[in-house]
């Protein structure tokens, strides 16, 4: 029987488990520069998922990045309290 090629690319997975965890963390250079962060899911409507992307575009910045802001500008982190 053949051996299969190896192929390194995009959906190439790495051999051991210790790299495949560690591959993930690369691909992500922002969330790591935050330090922890955590998932929110939030609904609206299409109308203003549209807005929302079409605003970011506009910005030149990530959805994501511009809710950052706009949610950090709105909930300061108060130096008593949890941040």
């Amino acid at each position: 029987m053949t051996k299969g090629t190896t192929r390194n690319g995009f959906a190439s997975r790495p051999g051991d488990p210790d790299r495949w965890i560690t591959a993930a963390d690369v691909s992500k250079p922002r969330a790591a520069a935050l330090g922890y962060t955590a998932r929110l899911t939030i609904d609206v409507t299409p109308a203003m998922r549209g807005r929302i992307k079409v605003a970011a575009f506009q910005r030149g910045k990530t959805v994501a990045d511009m809710l950052r802001d706009l949610l950090a500008r709105e909930f300061p982190a108060d130096e008593g309290g949890a941040s």
